[in-house]
């Protein structure tokens, strides 16, 4: 079956249609095509935004991690900020279907396809009330304890299926401008590597060492791989530096943060992913303390014991998972305090270099 992407590429201009367009493209579960528009996105309405990336494919947390195709979307410089969720403080990336858009920047041609895409959506479905989108942000058959439903918790639903080795994905996430072709062909040779490591043909230390040897040489990062080396019946360590929103820190080299993680790569029940391996040692800013998310399976929100931390910039990209290679979701991804070192002692005076946008923090100047 031929994909059906969005018309629209990185960089692209466009508007968010104002909320009653919106209101009449939904059903009565406030959905199109099973993807939910939440309460949070009314914020944006008749805003304008470029294109961040192209939502043509996405990763699915919920069953065994997948990829999964999208139609019609895209993701814009939007968050969402849980308000309408419970305060949850995951901060995703939102997804936004090419009717509720306006493209500005787009040819004549792809614009009125996109509006005659509203217009057929819209005659189809009776019209959707702002108290439905509020209604539906939980289960109906929610308990005592709430369950949430949000673009996250139902991304199996409004998705299809999608091969790691259907290499039309890569093609368009070079030509929606995604991806380069230089992190392309850098995520090719490294799977072809891995692979070639694991092949149990006794290749698999040397060419570990050939990687963590060589790996400036294309600009890269330590092979992203290791475990930690805690047994995993033991208690990990954890640290307190009471960090604060706007904070400079710098993550601790991979291999200092080895020593802090168990033999399944866990600190205090926190999995250390491969896709954090490439920011160890960089300079970023605290963009806020994290306490509480919505879990994608269940809905249901998780109060963490030891609170972890996001950072500014620093994303899942997607790199070193080839079920999810190259995902343009850009999960923020959690650091413990642990992981962490300060590098100012005036968290006030960082506080005060930040300024606030949207859902989001952007440093004055880059801190990479």
């Amino acid at each position: 079956m031929k994909p059906k992407s969005s018309k629209l590429g990185v960089g692209d201009w466009v508007e968010i249609r104002s909320k009653d367009e919106i209101l009449r493209t939904l059903d009565g579960d406030g959905c199109i095509d099973g993807m939910p528009f939440m309460p949070e996105m009314f914020a944006f309405c008749g805003k304008k935004f470029q294109v961040y990336k192209r939502a043509h494919k996405t990763c699915d947390t919920i069953f065994p991690v997948r990829g999964r195709r999208v139609d019609h979307a895209v993701h814009l410089e939007t968050r969402c900020d849980g308000s309408a969720h419970g305060g949850c403080q995951a901060s995703c990336l939102l997804f936004w279907k090419d009717v509720w858009l306006k493209p500005v920047s787009l040819s004549s041609t792809a614009a009125i396809e996109i509006d005659t895409a509203l217009t057929d959506s819209s005659s189809a479905l009776t019209a959707c009330r702002e108290s439905d989108v509020w209604a539906c942000t939980t289960a109906k058959t929610s308990g005592p304890e709430p369950v949430y439903v949000c673009q996250a918790t139902r991304l199996p639903y409004a998705t299809t299926d999608l091969e790691w080795w259907d290499i039309r994905q890569y093609i368009e996430d070079y030509r929606s401008g995604n991806v380069g072709l230089w992190k392309i062909l850098c995520g090719a040779v490294y799977f072809l590597y891995y692979a070639t490591s694991k092949a149990g043909i006794g290749l698999g230390r040397p060419m570990r060492w050939f990687y963590d040897t060589f790996y400036p040489l294309w600009r890269g990062a330590p092979f992203p791989r290791r475990h930690g080396t805690i047994p995993e019946a033991e208690a990990t360590p954890a640290k307190a530096l009471e960090l604060r929103p706007g904070e400079l820190v710098r993550i601790k080299p991979y291999k200092e943060i080895l020593n802090t993680l168990n033999t399944r790569d866990r600190n205090r029940g926190l999995y250390f992913d491969a896709e954090e391996v490439p920011y160890c040692g960089g300079t970023y800013r605290v963009l806020k303390r994290v306490t509480k998310i919505i879990h994608e399976k269940t809905g249901k929100m998780l109060e963490m014991k030891t609170p972890c931390f996001i950072l500014d910039s620093v994303i899942c990209q997607s790199r070193y998972s080839e079920c999810r290679l190259f995902c343009p979701r850009s999960i923020y991804s959690y650091w413990r305090e642990i992981w962490l070192e300060r590098v100012e002692p005036k968290p006030l005076a960082a506080a005060q270099e930040m300024k606030p946008v949207g859902s989001r923090y952007e440093p004055t100047s880059s801190t990479r």
